[in-house]
């Protein structure tokens, strides 16, 4: 093969070698397993994967400007417990709109930490992931939640209940990834993260005020993780206080496998939609093939890394370092 031709494989791979890996995978499940693309299989992949995807919307955002947020899985298992605690207490009605405050309180100090104090946003998340897991443990007294009368409330509408034989996780997701595509994509503050995530310093001496752009990153993502726990606990009716631990691990790769860049500054809503369907489908092929669950981890450790070698291989235009 002549070096040009080569050099243009590679070039591909690099920009798409994601979806070819899994086109690969798909076709491998399906040979092992028929059940694999039935409708289905393919509708409880999807439902499966509204709450991932849903956490995964908003943290595209704090990504594409530049940074990260590791405390989506803790956060989201704050918001789980606070609103089965609150729905007892208060009733459905009032324990939905008290559990978005409190989870968006916990994203404006994020975003006022990253934003306007300009801390590294991979030690501030990292050490909130921490802090609000020990803030659900003390909420709990260390016990999981669950609502008394789970058969005489509407609560459960979000998680279990469906429109025209669409579960309506599944209408959430979609309504607000499209929303989300919208707002990133057409409207001046989304030109203004990818300009932040970009160049930050560009964006400063350009007029943008970065820190408020990266503070609104942060709202957004914790909007999207009070609303995937409220999507938890209406289908459970119950939870661990532990019901996020890990999770983001995987938003992060959905993210990622989406092909938003960790350097930021590129990514799109839609991408991320795909990744979190990749993710989910891989997943799911892998059970369905017979694997035990504990091997998901090892896998999406691989894919993480190789979604991160194909991001930068990407920016350079080949697989491997020049200098190597």
């Amino acid at each position: 093969m002549s070096n040009g031709r080569l050099k243009s494989l590679t070039g591909m791979l690099a920009r798409h070698g994601i979806l070819v890996a899994f086109a690969l995978f798909m076709i491998g499940f399906t040979i092992a397993n028929q059940r694999f693309l039935g409708l289905d299989n393919v509708l409880g992949v999807i439902r499966s994967s509204a709450i991932l995807g849903v956490m995964a919307l908003g943290v595209t955002f704090v990504v594409v400007s530049g940074n990260l947020d590791l405390s989506v899985g803790s956060m989201m298992s704050f918001s789980t417990i606070v609103v089965l605690d609150l729905h007892d207490k208060l009733g459905p009605s009032l324990a939905i709109p008290a559990m978005f405050a409190l989870t968006m309180a916990l994203g404006a100090f994020i975003g006022f930490l990253v934003g306007y104090l300009k801390l590294n946003s991979l030690i501030v998340t990292l050490g909130m992931l921490s802090a609000i897991h020990g803030l659900t443990l003390t909420y709990s007294g260390g016990k999981n939640m669950d609502i008394a009368d789970k058969s005489g409330t509407w609560f459960s509408v979000f998680g279990q209940g469906s429109v025209f034989g669409i579960p309506v996780p599944v209408l959430i997701f979609g309504l607000l990834a499209l929303f989300l595509t919208m707002l990133l994509a057409k409207t001046p503050f989304g030109r203004k993260v990818y300009a932040v995530g970009g160049n930050g310093t560009a964006a400063t001496f350009s007029g943008i005020p970065r820190a408020r752009v990266v503070f609104m990153t942060y709202i957004i993502s914790s909007f999207c993780v009070a609303t995937a726990g409220l999507l938890q606990a209406s289908r459970s009716l119950g939870s661990q206080n532990t019901v996020g631990q890990g999770l983001e691990l995987d938003v992060l790769a959905a993210v990622i496998l989406g092909g938003a860049s960790l350097l930021g500054g590129s990514g799109t809503v839609f991408k991320t939609v795909i990744g979190v369907l990749i993710l989910g489908f891989i997943q799911n092929g892998l059970l369905l093939v017979g694997l035990q669950f504990y091997v998901q981890y090892v896998v999406t450790w691989v894919i993480i890394i190789l979604a991160v070698w194909l991001d930068i291989a990407a920016k350079r235009g080949r697989l491997l370092s020049p200098i190597a």
